[in-house]
């Protein structure tokens, strides 16, 4: 007769590293999150050879090669646009509206929108690409 005890195996999953590992994964995807840019228009701008930088605020219009247009982001048809940009220029008066426009857009529509500018007398650069 056998009277010993029959050990029994049992499995273990040691969890104690998990925390750990939780932990860089959530920091990694907020560093990582916060480095998004909020630009989420895809344009291919005309390039330059010389850039400029501005400090001041901005109002970004954004046009593509469908000829939707945004203001800050936010669609707008072309008949409401000199609304839009009347609204966000009294939101601060010494605000500069950057025009990105994609490259494959005809001079016209370019200068329709520059117009538009002009009828509200605000400044407007255009956003090219470094060459």
């Amino acid at each position: 007769m056998d009277l010993r005890k029959k050990k029994e195996s049992r499995a273990e999953v040691f969890t104690s590293s998990m925390n750990d590992i939780m932990f860089f994964l959530m920091l990694f995807f907020i560093i990582v999150s916060t480095l998004l840019n909020p630009n989420v228009i895809k344009l291919n701008l005309p390039s330059a050879k010389n850039t400029q930088s501005i400090h001041k605020k901005e109002i970004l219009l954004s046009v593509n090669k469908d000829l939707q247009y945004f203001v800050n982001n936010k669609p707008v048809t072309f008949d409401h646009l000199e609304p839009a940009l009347k609204a966000e220029k009294e939101k601060d008066k010494e605000a500069i509206v950057v025009v990105r426009c994609d490259s494959s857009i005809t001079v016209q529509h370019l200068v329709n929108v520059l117009e538009v500018g002009n009828r509200l007398d605000i400044k407007m650069i255009l956003a090219t690409r470094k060459k």
